[in-house]
């Protein structure tokens, strides 16, 4: 059995006392779900684990977390500079990999996602 969540639906004209009227909402249709077959994907977290920095700019280490959405579009937060860092927009992962990760091989780049799944850049 799967737990509802009961909702009031309330303007600026009604009392506390009109709580009577509820909706109903199963909790499972709330929660986010991967998308239908024109994104079927989902949502993916990653992380950019920089073993060497061959730029010496954005350092070693966690240097980038990121989103790839279910079309492709991947957003990455730079952590670099300190506190602030700052953010990029890519149409498709794969143009955030061709600008950032690709051309410097000897970076040997983790790319970790949420479940785990783990790619290494190494140039091979």
């Amino acid at each position: 059995m799967n737990p509802t969540l009961r909702l009031k639906l309330m303007t600026d004209t009604d009392d506390i006392s009109d709580i009577a009227e509820m909706v109903s909402a199963d909790l499972e249709d709330l929660k986010p779900k991967k998308p239908t077959n024109r994104a079927p994907q989902g949502i993916r977290t990653f992380t950019v684990c920089r073993q060497h920095d061959e730029t010496g700019v954005s350092g070693e280490g966690v240097v980038i977390e990121g989103i790839s959405f279910a079309t492709g579009h991947t957003v990455i937060h730079w952590l670099t500079p300190a506190p602030r860092g700052s953010i990029a927009f890519f149409d498709a992962f794969d143009d955030f990999l061709k600008i950032h990760i690709k051309p410097h091989p000897t970076n040997k780049t983790i790319i970790t996602f949420e479940d785990g799944e783990q790619t290494i850049y190494d140039g091979g």
